[in-house]
């Protein structure tokens, strides 16, 4: 594999995994967003999908966001009459966001982002060194 290819493979990883970052950056924002009204949807999770592209000009297949959805599911609920939410009974819909869930995806998220960080930083030293050598 030339470096070229592996520079472009590592950029395709960070540029995923940034996107991801980014959602599971807004699912934590929007954990406790709920609906204005009664008949209202609260906020709700969104996911990233990733799929192999073919990069014709790196002659390789690479990581790329097939699509940024929305997670199925029904939505939480709490007690609580006094919300503008709040259906006849009391219950107020809240968001399918996991704290839990998304602080875990970030950290996997975190750690491709550095494998691919890494790649390119070891595929960029090789560069410089061979141009170097070229030199002398």
């Amino acid at each position: 594999m030339d470096l070229d290819r592996a520079l472009r493979i590592s950029a395709a990883g960070m540029q995923a995994q940034a996107t991801r970052l980014r959602v599971v950056a807004e699912n934590l924002a929007n954990r406790d967003s709920t609906a204005e009204t009664p008949d209202g949807e609260p906020y709700r999770r969104k996911t990233v999908t990733f799929r192999n592209r073919m990069d014709r000009a790196a002659g390789t297949a690479m990581v790329g966001v097939s699509r940024i959805g929305t997670a199925a599911g029904e939505f939480p609920v709490r007690f609580d009459p006094s919300h503008p939410a709040a259906d006849a009974r009391g219950y107020v819909r809240t968001p399918n966001v996991d704290s839990v869930i998304e602080t875990m995806d970030m950290r996997e998220a975190q750690r491709s982002y550095a494998a691919n960080l890494s790649v390119l930083e070891v595929t960029r030293g090789m560069l410089t060194r061979t141009i170097e050598a070229l030199r002398g």
